[in-house]
């Protein structure tokens, strides 16, 4: 499986949630702190043309917020 990868803030609530998803169901991730670097706020921009964090990556598969449904969809895609 591919491993995910999260653009996370040191204060966001929602990638909090993000990470203790993954972290409950055992599955290992990149974690991506764009809260002072500004080539992975880049990056992360670049993937999602958003600054909402978290932005998740999944195989490709983009995904802003935390979406329960879309990143079980999207786990269960890049197996």
């Amino acid at each position: 499986m591919t491993k995910p990868i999260i653009y996370t803030t040191l204060t966001c609530p929602f990638c909090k949630m993000a990470k203790a998803y993954f972290k409950d169901h055992g599955i290992e991730y990149e974690e991506k702190d764009v809260t002072h670097d500004e080539a992975l706020q880049q990056e992360m921009i670049k993937k999602s043309t958003q600054f909402a964090v978290p932005v998740i990556d999944i195989g490709g598969q983009i995904i802003v917020g935390f979406q329960k449904e879309k990143i079980e969809a999207a786990l269960e895609a890049a197996k």
